[in-house]
């Protein structure tokens, strides 16, 4: 089942990369530097939010230059 059409996977990746990492990376960082603090979740979601704002265009431009850089730094058969 396709949903979202095949030229737009550099986007699609990019999008559920960057909201992944970001939910993940702003939870850790948010536990490390306040710990689990009484309102937690509403500090970890503005942080959420403020973080895929960054890391959704970072990725999308970013992206297609570690793909070169891993295909040239990796040695293929």
């Amino acid at each position: 089942m396709m949903i979202i059409p095949a030229k737009y996977h550099h986007f699609t990746v990019g999008f559920l990369m960057a909201l992944l990492m970001s939910c993940i990376m702003s939870l850790v960082i948010s536990l490390i530097n306040l710990g689990w603090v009484d309102n937690i979740l509403s500090i970890w979601m503005h942080a959420w939010f403020m973080a895929f704002i960054v890391a959704f265009p970072v990725i999308l431009v970013v992206g297609p230059l570690v793909r070169k850089l891993v295909t040239w730094i990796v040695k293929h058969p």
